[in-house]
């Protein structure tokens, strides 16, 4: 794939590889590096090493040779099944589980596991890496997680998120005080305009993004709160919460870069219900996953 980038007034004197990382989607800085010593990584028609830094109005083309997808095998492991028929399969993910495969993470994913215990029959819409994956909670994420077994139920279930209609309630600790008991924050998401890796509120080009908190229980530094989504973007309560300056606890990605709790790993993130039509029977579901023990104990111990 070929991809053109022109580097506009007052966007020089940065390093190419640095550049690049910020601008040109989700490619790592390593993995720009790599281009650039294939020679994939033209400056106005040249070769140029890593060490180059742009200047205005350079035009930087890039080669990226099309990903070759790795064939991702069934694993044996155990699975936290809340429920499960012919078209649909209801998982509660631990915490520091990866959901699908991707670069660094080929084995020992949610889909791993599912492809052994429902012997390859998933559906196909998102692909091998992805097999019966029509939604995601992030690594360090617990919670409720369903999984479409063909593609009549992904479809159906990829409606009702589409539409908003999916019940998804979330529990979660947040640094400070709230004062009020309940609150909305309509703002919409996108990519973070520098750091491409993350996401942030952006009214430019974000995605309409709604996010419902209430309060239930204070502590001294801390809120324990609820968090009902409207809809479902990526990282959507950790950039919401965070955005009205109440980040979530162990979030080092959008809250303080130390946590204050020894040994806890993550954002404190548990997907505790989930709701949805069945694709096939029409009727209402609902799906709830106890708390993980750390958060519990986080319950028990925070003054």
């Amino acid at each position: 794939m070929k991809q053109d980038i022109y580097v506009g007034e007052q966007e020089g004197g940065v390093r190419i590889d640095k550049y690049l990382a910020d601008t040109a989607g989700q490619l790592s800085r390593s993995y720009i590096q790599k281009l650039l010593k294939e020679g994939r990584v033209l400056v106005n028609g040249k070769t140029v090493k890593a060490s180059y830094v742009v200047e205005d109005e350079d035009v930087l083309s890039m080669d990226i040779p099309k990903a070759v997808e790795p064939e991702i095998e069934p694993e044996a492991m155990e699975l936290d099944i809340l429920y499960e028929d012919d078209d649909v399969i209801l998982i509660n993910k631990p915490k520091g589980m990866v959901v699908h495969p991707a670069a660094g993470h080929y084995s020992h994913t949610l889909v791993n596991g599912l492809m052994y215990h429902c012997l390859g029959n998933l559906s196909g819409i998102n692909g091998v890496l992805r097999p019966g994956i029509v939604h995601r909670i992030d690594m360090d994420t617990t919670g409720v997680l369903i999984v479409c077994k063909n593609d009549m139920a992904h479809n159906s279930i990829a409606a009702q998120l589409k539409e908003h209609s999916i019940t998804r309630r979330y529990q979660a600790i947040v640094h400070g005080v709230i004062k009020e008991d309940e609150g909305s924050i309509d703002a919409p998401i996108g990519r973070h305009p520098v750091e491409r890796k993350k996401m942030s509120i952006n009214y430019n080009n974000g995605k309409p993004a709604v996010t419902h908190y209430k309060v239930l229980t204070r502590f001294k530094d801390f809120t324990h709160v609820e968090c009902r989504l409207e809809t479902g973007r990526t990282h959507q309560i950790r950039v919401h919460m965070a955005s009205i300056r109440h980040p979530l606890l162990g979030d080092c990605v959008y809250g303080p870069a130390r946590c204050p709790v020894p040994g806890l790993t993550g954002q404190t993130l548990h997907a505790g219900v989930l709701g949805f039509i069945h694709p096939r029977t029409g009727a209402y579901m609902e799906f709830s996953a106890p708390l993980p023990d750390y958060f519990s104990k986080l319950l028990r111990t925070l003054p």
